[in-house]
């Protein structure tokens, strides 16, 4: 996994937090759900890559 790659991928899970945190402090449910698919998203990412990582391992 590249660094890019890993940068990209917890800007994205942090800017999922911040959405989430978002629509909770204003209580809009549509920004908090937005928040909280972006966050599921980068950890698929971080889950991908990591695989990938193990595989060029061997």
């Amino acid at each position: 996994m590249g660094l890019g790659d890993k940068i990209g991928n917890a800007a994205e899970d942090m800017g999922g937090k911040a959405k989430e945190a978002a629509g909770n402090a204003t209580d809009n449910d549509r920004l908090r759900a937005e928040g909280q698919k972006d966050q599921v998203k980068a950890d698929a990412k971080k889950v991908g890559e990591s695989v990938k990582d193990e595989f060029k391992r061997d």
